[in-house]
């Protein structure tokens, strides 16, 4: 299974639950999980990261972090088409701001039906419509697979004393 990283999941991650610099031992897992294939970042998810600043803009920009976790691949535009009219509807400008690129991440997911999770900390709330839907409602509707961090890391059994 490939985990699909949302950029939610990495600043919050790094904001909330593993800090950088208190936990760099996660974020070395992290980096030798997407060596190793079983976690990615689609490059819309990384662009919405690095325009930021800060150690985590720092350690995904380097040439290791980089090489490690982008998602080396592209996706049929006809596919993102369908991810967001199907999963969001038709959506105004605003609408369209709103939902950034999620529906990239989805997509990614889609491409591979049944190989790949998507990882986030958004929340399902199955009552919304248009741009305010969710990932993991999203997700549920096209089948694909939505977890938490969390979950990914009981799955892929992160314990602080991993070593390369």
């Amino acid at each position: 299974m490939l985990y699909l990283l949302d950029a939610d999941t990495l600043i919050t991650g790094d904001r909330k639950a593993y800090p950088l610099r208190r936990f760099p031992v996660f974020w070395e897992w992290l980096q030798h999980q997407g060596t190793i294939g079983n976690v990615k970042i689609p490059l819309e998810q990384f662009e919405e990261i690095v325009v930021g600043r800060g150690e985590l803009v720092d350690w995904l920009c380097s040439a290791e972090s980089r090489a490690a976790l982008i998602l080396n691949e592209e996706l049929d535009p006809a596919l993102i088409a369908d991810t967001t009219l199907t999963g969001y509807g038709v959506l105004d400008e605003n609408g369209v701001e709103q939902v950034g690129r999620d529906p990239f991440l989805i997509a990614y997911g889609r491409a591979v039906p049944g190989e790949r999770t998507v990882v986030t900390f958004e929340v399902s709330k199955p009552g919304k419509r248009g741009a305010n839907r969710k990932v993991p409602d999203v997700c549920r509707d096209f089948g694909v697979p939505c977890c938490s961090l969390y979950e990914m890391i009981e799955v892929l059994d992160f314990t602080t004393n991993w070593h390369r």
